[in-house]
């Protein structure tokens, strides 16, 4: 990195906590660097996945966030959520031996994250996040497994804490197939409050997913296509 560029960037290795002296500006901008090869995953259609996470921040230094040589990031472009008083960057880290897990980055590192599902080569599809209830609180939605587990599971912060708690979940739902650079469906409002849109657990059915009560409910609307999954986005 040419040296003129330093004093833009602040830069840390991960190794489980971060540093305190980082200020808590707000995020702007998150994008994933430094690729690599050392994770022979391949679940998006190429061995390539990516060892850290840049941060922009308003008014302040770029973070770079480096994981260490055990994880990587297993994911097409991370996403900025808001959380109330902050703004994280939602992603999938994935670590060699324990799989993926849905991890939550700010500029003074992680924030929050769900467990590991537990095994190497086991993955998880975000759907996206927002308040799908209506109670005022952000949910994190990602799909378990989408090849093998099919499982939509929701999340949410327990309040004053760093620490996501499950919600809800239904089984028998995917968003993604092996080898492909994309995810399908995600989340749409068509009037009514987000809903998440899915597809069924054998690809034959467009489904749309709705948090209420605690609960999961689902409706289908019709045959699976990637047409038919447009318009459902669209709300056609």
């Amino acid at each position: 990195m040419p040296r003129r560029l330093l004093s833009r960037l602040v830069l840390w290795t991960l190794l489980g906590s971060a540093p305190g002296a980082v200020a808590a500006q707000a995020l702007t901008g998150a994008a994933y660097s430094e690729p690599t090869t050392r994770y022979d995953h391949g679940v998006l259609g190429d061995a390539v996945e990516w060892g850290a996470l840049r941060l922009s921040r308003e008014g302040a230094p770029d973070v770079l966030i480096r994981l260490p040589e055990s994880r990587v990031f297993e994911d097409l472009a991370p996403r900025l959520v808001d959380l109330g008083a902050r703004r994280a960057a939602m992603v999938v880290e994935s670590d060699l031996e324990r799989g993926a897990r849905l991890a939550l980055y700010t500029a003074e590192g992680l924030f929050a994250a769900t467990p590991f599902i537990g095994q190497r080569n086991r993955w998880l599809a975000p759907v996206g996040a927002a308040d799908l209830d209506g109670d005022g609180q952000v949910e994190l939605a990602y799909v378990d497994r989408p090849h093998l587990a099919k499982r939509l599971r929701i999340w949410r912060l327990v309040p004053g804490t760093q620490t996501l708690r499950e919600v809800a979940s239904a089984g028998d739902l995917t968003n993604h197939r092996i080898g492909w650079d994309h995810i399908a469906g995600g989340l749409r409002d068509c009037g009514d409050g987000p809903e998440v849109v899915l597809a069924s657990g054998d690809w034959a059915r467009v489904i749309v997913a709705r948090l209420r009560g605690g609960e999961i409910t689902r409706e289908t609307l019709g045959p699976y296509d990637e047409a038919a999954m447009a318009r459902a986005l669209d709300c056609r």
